[in-house]
């Protein structure tokens, strides 16, 4: 009797538990116990893509990213679907939730064309009201309309998924890893070799910020990196895109330079113009592989060795943003040309010696030039007004880059404003060099930057690069046709037509010394080296004219 009654408890106390375990537990507490999670196809990670529009691809390639429903117990949900977000309200019909969508603003970004407001987005807004749709819970326990199927997660895990999908892990490429390897290898030959550290280690560097890969999708900007207005990078980055810190260099370059030995011997600088031969044949060779006259101009200015001109010139011909006679629009070479300049001004010691040592006998090596004749204050001071005036008449579009070069040169010729050519020489150019390099490295986004365009570049960049060597080298042996033999030129100076300033005539001059340790050739050099930074704007100023 004992046993029974103390059964009879023991199955008053579970049977309201027993019955509701076999009851059917409400829709409206399932739905609101966390929240649905989609993680699906279909995203294109390019935020101004417009399907239909003549300059986006026809198939993108797309990402995976998480659609989420969080519904509320008072009747509201909300959809953030790819960062847009929609709200409205819902009602359980039967074994049904029917959502009823609020109109919501969508803002759609679009690349903006207009020259004169390069770096922003053509922004549009428009009021968008989703229609009704009806979702049903799966037998397997999942949410299910439309087509999708979602998955049902606790706050905190949903918390996990949204940190892991703005993480650089869900949003990495192949891409990414091939340019950061580029930035490795760009910082190793700075810091190891000592090529060109003042420019190959801002640019590794942001190589490596640009290419940490970044939540990115149609119609959102996150405002993180180079390309999204906004940012503080796509800030800076406009100094690059609307050519601003080429002339600003180009006025810390005139402060440094003594055109000295140009001013004793002006004949050499026809060796500066022999070598910008390179940049009329890398502009036909451009030409030839298919690019846009305008982008072949900018591709041409490599030929010259001069980093600051190609982004002058690249900023105005190959921006991404003129539009050609058809209707189609310039790529935008800005990053790739840039790198492609500074790799091979980094790589002179490299590039150079061979070129001049197929182009020269041991006997022409070993030519003694007479020491330059001393140059007057009056000369020095007169020479960047007068060469200002005569450069400037015959290419005035290259005056922001010719006039700053030689009113830097005055500051320090004139000897009164020795403060002012101080600051341009070190201080300005030394900030500008940190953020042009950091920019131009960041604007290598591997989405950007591999292109088939890109490795066509860096190939006629190599080429053009030989050839502006051969062409000074070449000049100077058809210039000893015509000296007496006391006025001999040593042809190994040509070389330093190319204006990489003052690498070019460190190479020449490391040569003579290897060939007769004797005979100093730097001074000879820097006269075609001087002259080189000269010709290669006039050479950008002509190349506007014809093709702005």
């Amino acid at each position: 009797m004992r046993k029974i009654v103390q059964l009879l408890f023991v199955l008053i106390f579970l049977a309201p538990s027993v019955f509701a375990a076999g009851q059917p537990e409400k829709l409206s507490d399932v739905i609101t116990k966390g929240k649905w999670i989609n993680h699906s196809d279909g995203y294109v990670p390019i935020p101004t893509y417009k399907e239909g529009e003549p300059d986006q691809k026809e198939d993108p390639t797309t990402v995976k990213r998480y659609k989420t429903f969080t519904f509320e117990t008072d009747g509201g949900f909300l959809l953030d679907s790819a960062k847009q977000r929609y709200s409205g309200r819902y009602e359980i019909i039967g074994d049904e939730v029917e959502l009823h969508f609020n109109t919501v603003p969508i803002t759609e970004l679009r690349t903006n064309k207009d020259p004169n407001q390069q770096g922003g987005y053509d922004v549009t807004t428009q009021q968008v009201k989703l229609p009704n749709r009806i979702l049903q819970i799966n037998a397997d326990g999942n949410l299910y309309g439309d087509g999708y199927t979602y998955k049902q997660y606790s706050g905190a895990v949903a918390g996990l998924f949204n940190f892991y999908e703005f993480s650089g892990f869900a949003n990495i490429a192949w891409g990414n890893i091939i340019m950061m390897i580029v930035g490795f290898i760009f910082l190793y030959l700075a810091i190891k070799y000592d090529f060109e550290p003042m420019l190959l280690i801002p640019i590794g560097f942001g190589i490596l910020i640009g290419n940490i890969p970044m939540f990115q999708v149609a119609d959102f900007n996150l405002k993180l990196g180079v390309y999204e207005p906004g940012s503080v990078l796509n800030i800076l980055y406009q100094g690059v895109v609307q050519g601003w810190y080429p002339p600003l260099i180009f006025l810390g370059i005139g402060a440094m330079t003594d055109f000295s030995s140009l001013i004793s011997n002006p004949k050499l600088m026809l060796l500066g113009a022999a070598a910008q031969i390179g940049i009329f044949l890398t502009f036909l060779g451009a030409i030839y592989l298919g690019f846009a006259a305008p982008e072949a101009g900018a591709i041409g200015i490599i030929g010259g060795a001069d980093g600051p001109t190609a982004i002058f010139i690249s900023s105005k011909l190959a921006n991404g943003l003129n539009v050609l006679p058809d209707g189609t629009t310039v790529k935008n070479l800005i990053g790739p040309i840039a790198i492609a300049a500074y790799s091979y001004m980094a790589l002179v010691p490299v590039i150079q010696p061979p070129v001049i040592r197929l182009m020269t006998t041991k006997r022409e090596r070993l030519i003694r030039m007479k020491p330059p004749r001393a140059v007057s204050k009056t000369e020095k001071v007169l020479f960047p007004i007068i060469g200002l005036i005569l450069t400037a008449y015959i290419a005035p579009s290259a005056l922001p880059l010719i006039g700053m070069l030689f009113f830097g040169n005055l500051l320090k010729e004139s000897g009164v404003t020795k403060r002012l050519a101080n600051t341009a020489a070190n201080p300005l150019i030394d900030a500008i060099t940190i953020l042009l390099g950091i920019t131009v490295g960041a604007s290598t986004q591997a989405d950007v930057f591999l292109t088939p365009a890109s490795i066509k570049i860096f190939a006629l960049g190599a080429g053009s690069f030989v050839i502006a060597t051969a062409g000074g080298v070449a000049g100077a042996k058809i210039m000893n046709l015509f000296l007496k033999k006391e006025n001999k030129i040593n042809p190994m100076i040509g070389a330093a037509g190319v204006s990489a300033v003052p690498d070019s005539a460190r190479v020449v001059q490391g040569m003579g010394l290897k060939e007769d340790p004797t005979n100093h050739l730097l001074m000879h050099a820097m006269a075609p080296n001087v002259s080189g930074v000269i010709g290669s704007a006039v050479a950008a100023g002509i190349l506007l004219s014809f093709l702005m």
